[in-house]
């Protein structure tokens, strides 16, 4: 990571010059059939087209048109016109129109329900698709279909309205649209129904086109369904039938990435070569990703290096990929170019840095120039500085962020409540749950379980877990039931704690035995140690958590055979102990040390101190305990 970066730095601050804003000028009669086409067919093609759409609508007021003849022009028209409206956000006057139209078609219902459906509006715009199923005179088409499946994804109401599409598909015989099965296969994916999706697919295989294939690839790579996605991949691939496109390529490397699949990604790496995909920005970006991940970060710096063009997502990609790789003062440092250079930086890019980054010593100045950039008001680069300041001890820093957020969701709750939680303060934690105005998360309640644990709300967190389970329908993981047993093992309920994992309904894992073990070492429990630890090392076998803590119990109550015997059966099972480190940062610099360490340059220096201050320490009348030396 030592090459030079001012040739990268300099093109990231090129900027392409903003096009000028269109301009057109209208003078000739409106009040003829083809000078209203032609001008609608103008204003289509526009952007700005919703002046002279609405000057076109005006003349059609004053002048409605006569529907003797010329019947399809004149419906052209008003669809047109429509068009214009909806693509413009203007949906009441959409509606208005569509109410005063004289004649309309498919075309006229599939204007106004995709209108509303790309503003979000989706009860309004599947209410519009309804009425026109119930309609008696207007028939949906094609277009209805995968308009309206197009938005489909993730609500359970949208999962009902999928349904019901797929089964109007069957009845009027539109199962062999490739269209329609397509927009089927992708609707079941993004509402999570894998089964479903899978169906349509299976029943698509005379007609399949590489969108069937790369949609069913992409839907099960973004439901991190890494292995089936990469498997389909390679059945397209090596079928031969259909070839791959770059989004089929695209998705099949993020597969690669979930999966750290570093061979496959490299071979699909060598296909877009020789077919001379690299050079697009998505793939490139992919790339990076994916041999980042896999740990191989230089590969990903020369992909980086020799990209063409670079945008805000792929420096994103890169500078993540340098942190989680240890490359993290080469990733700040670049940034710290980017910002003097003048690179545009987006909130996508803050958040990210903010979620990877240990910027204790940045973290004033990324805020500054968060507000600099008038980032403050988006949602996802204030949760990130409300997690940064309340990780680095500044918990006032995180309410002040939290109450300064103009807009908040489930993440920005959780984070305060995590943030609480994290330093100690259970009853607050509490409090913002009870202030809660979005639905809890199964993250939520692993939070408040913690804040329980440590101030010792047994009953409250028993509370919880139920609220969990019966209220909202969540089926609690490994790291709830671990809080639950740590809870109750701090109140020194030891006897409870094992009731409680002996009922569990799924078989216990690391975690809460892991808690189990480390409340009998507080309590110092022979007996329920031995239990714990036994169990810990029949499900990590690895470990070597079991022997030290039951090493440090036997020490604890004076009976060093057992912990000696404890230790030489560690050494004979071949499991070791990681070395303790400690580390310190001295003028931006991070300075890490080990026991007997003789490494450090200056390690001779630091001796010396020492010596210095175990002497005041005895003067001072301090005794070692030498109970937990393991």
């Amino acid at each position: 990571m030592s090459a030079d970066m001012s040739r990268v730095i300099q093109r990231l601050v090129t900027s392409t010059p903003n096009p000028l804003p269109s301009s057109w000028f209208v003078y000739f009669s409106l009040n003829t059939e083809s000078n209203h086409l032609q001008l609608l067919s103008s204003a289509g093609k526009q952007s700005n087209n919703l002046r002279l759409g609405s000057c076109i609508h005006t003349s059609l007021i004053k002048n409605p048109p006569s529907f003797h003849n010329h019947t399809s022009a004149h419906l052209i028209i008003y669809n047109s016109l429509l068009h214009i409206y909806c693509k413009s956000g203007k949906l009441n006057d959409a509606v208005k129109l569509f109410d005063e139209m004289p004649l309309r078609d498919s075309v006229s219902w599939n204007s106004l329900i995709s209108g509303f459906l790309k503003i979000g509006e989706l009860q309004l715009g599947f209410g519009y698709f309804k009425l026109l199923l119930s309609s008696s005179i207007y028939r949906f088409d094609q277009a209805s279909l995968t308009t309206v499946l197009s938005a489909c994804g993730g609500l359970m109401e949208s999962l009902e309205m999928v349904k019901m599409i797929h089964t109007l598909v069957i009845l009027n015989g539109y199962e062999k649209e490739i269209a329609v099965g397509n927009a089927l296969t992708t609707s079941y994916f993004r509402c999570r129904a894998f089964g479903s999706g899978m169906q349509v697919f299976d029943e698509m295989v005379e007609i399949r086109n590489v969108v069937t294939w790369t949609a069913v690839i992409t839907g099960l790579a973004q439901n991190e369904l890494y292995v089936e996605s990469l498997n389909l991949f390679v059945k397209m691939y090596c079928g031969g039938s259909v070839k791959p496109n770059c989004l089929t390529y695209l998705n099949a490397l993020s597969a690669c990435s979930g999966l750290l699949a570093l061979n496959q990604g490299a071979q699909i790496h060598s296909i877009v070569l020789k077919l001379g995909f690299q050079s697009d920005l998505c793939i490139e970006t992919a790339l990076m990703d994916m041999y980042s991940k896999c740990g191989y970060v230089d590969n990903a710096w020369r992909v980086f290096e020799s990209a063409e063009v670079i945008d805000e997502v792929s420096i994103t990609v890169i500078l993540v990929g340098l942190a989680q790789n240890g490359f993290e003062e080469e990733a700040l440092q670049m940034f710290v170019k980017m910002v003097k250079a003048g690179t545009s930086i987006d909130p996508n890019m803050i958040s990210a840095i903010l979620g990877v980054f240990d910027i204790n010593t940045l973290g004033v100045q990324i805020h500054s120039l968060v507000i600099k950039k008038g980032f403050d008001s988006n949602i996802f680069v204030c949760n990130g500085l409300i997690n940064t300041y309340s990780k680095h001890g500044e918990l006032e820093e995180s309410v002040k962020v939290f109450d300064q957020m103009p807009n908040k969701n489930q993440v920005s709750w959780n984070s305060m409540i995590a943030a609480f939680a994290r330093h100690g303060d259970g009853l607050k934690a509490l409090q913002f749950y009870e202030k809660m105005n979005f639905e809890p998360t199964d993250v939520t309640f692993l939070s408040l379980l913690h804040a329980c644990s440590h101030v010792g709300l047994l009953h409250k967190g028993m509370e919880l877990l139920q609220v969990m389970d019966k209220e909202y329908g969540m089926q609690p993981r490994m790291e709830h039931y671990a809080c639950i047993v740590d809870m109750l093992g701090r109140a020194g309920l030891l006897e409870e704690a094992k009731e409680f994992i002996e009922g569990l309904p799924v078989k216990p894992g690391v975690l809460v035995w892991q808690a189990l073990l480390g409340a009998c070492s507080i309590y110092n429990d022979v007996n329920m140690g031995k239990y714990a630890a036994d169990q810990l090392a029949e499900v990590a076998p690895e470990s070597p958590v079991p022997f030290v803590s039951m090493a440090n119990i036997y020490s604890s109550i004076g009976q060093w055979k057992k912990r000696a015997s404890t230790m030489k059966k560690m050494k004979e099972k071949g499991v070791v102990k990681e070395t303790g480190a400690s580390w310190i940062e001295i003028e931006k610099k991070i300075h890490s040390f080990v026991v007997a360490d003789r490494m450090h340059p200056r390690g001779g220096d630091v001796y010396v101190i020492l010596l210095m201050l175990f002497g005041h320490m005895r003067d001072e009348g301090f005794v070692p305990d030498n109970v937990f030396i393991t």
